[in-house]
Parts: structure tokens; C-alpha cells; sequence
């Protein structure tokens, strides 16, 4: 008597397509959970520049049109302040502005990300530079750090 073996398993043929179809998927998967990330990045960056504008916006429309200086910038938008942008801890009679943010965000892109000081110029612990003059702010990053459209992160 002869055995017949009914032998199941995949064919060699059958395995390659397998791979080829996985190899298909992770070339399409990959670079878009890769642009996740940035795409989040470039979403905080602009959440935190929009907070911090209209923190300084607020500030100078009850401020006579004046805008925060920028070495007491983080005082006069985290605390309260008078008529003439002096400051204090706690609201009295005189110091009934404010506080226009509850902390300064940190730069979320760049060399200087996780910073969070704010300067008129680069620095060390510096996320952002603020014109006093002008009133606008924008991240502490170079020309050449750049989204993955190409856009610098200083022109958001």
C-alpha cells in the first residue's frame, strides 16, 4: 500500500507576493506617518505664535496702544499690570490688566526647540524674538530650518 501525504503549506510563489504586498504597503505607509510628525510641529508652532500675537495684541489695546517691552516681556504677559505696564503678582486697585497668558510656549521646532525666553535678538534660551517696536513676534530659527514644504519656520 502506497501513502499518500497531503503535504499544506504555502508555495514559494505565494510567499514573494506576500512580501512584495508588504513592501508595497510600508512604501506608502512610512513617509506619511513620517510627515505626522512635522505636520504637528508646524500645527504647535502656529497654535503658540497665535497665542503669544494675541496676548500682545490684548496688552496693547488696554495699554494705550504701547506694546510689552522686551525686557519685561514675560512679566507684563504672566502677571498683572497698571496703565503704564508696571507689574504685580496679584491684582490690587492699580494692577486690574492681565495676566494675558499663563506661561510663555516653548519653541516647538528648530535648535532652539523646548526654549521658551523671548529676546529682540538670538540668544542663548531664546525660542523667540520680539520687535518692541513693531509689536511682532516670530521663532528664534535660521533661514535654512525650514517645514517640509521648504517655507522657513521664521515666516509662520
Amino acid at each position: 500500500m502506497q501513502r499518500v501525504r497531503n503535504r499544506r503549506a504555502f508555495s514559494l510563489i505565494e510567499l514573494v507576493i506576500v512580501v512584495v504586498i508588504l513592501g508595497i504597503i510600508g512604501a506608502i505607509a512610512i513617509p506619511r506617518m513620517s510627515r505626522g510628525a512635522e505636520g504637528a510641529a508646524e500645527s504647535a508652532l502656529k497654535a503658540n505664535l497665535q497665542a503669544l500675537r494675541g496676548a500682545i495684541d490684548l496688552y496693547a489695546a488696554e495699554h494705550g496702544g504701547e506694546y510689552p517691552d522686551v525686557a519685561d516681556f514675560a512679566d507684563q504677559l504672566l502677571q498683572y499690570s497698571d496703565v503704564t505696564g508696571a507689574t504685580s503678582a496679584t491684582k490690587t486697585g492699580n494692577f486690574i490688566y492681565g495676566p494675558y497668558l499663563r506661561s510663555i510656549p516653548p519653541l516647538p521646532v528648530g535648535a532652539n526647540q523646548g526654549e521658551n525666553g523671548v529676546a529682540a535678538s538670538d540668544g542663548d534660551g531664546v525660542g523667540w524674538i520680539y520687535n518692541e517696536t513693531a509689536g511682532t513676534i516670530i521663532s528664534n530659527t535660521t533661514g535654512t530650518e525650514t517645514n517640509g514644504a521648504g517655507t522657513p519656520w521664521s515666516d509662520f
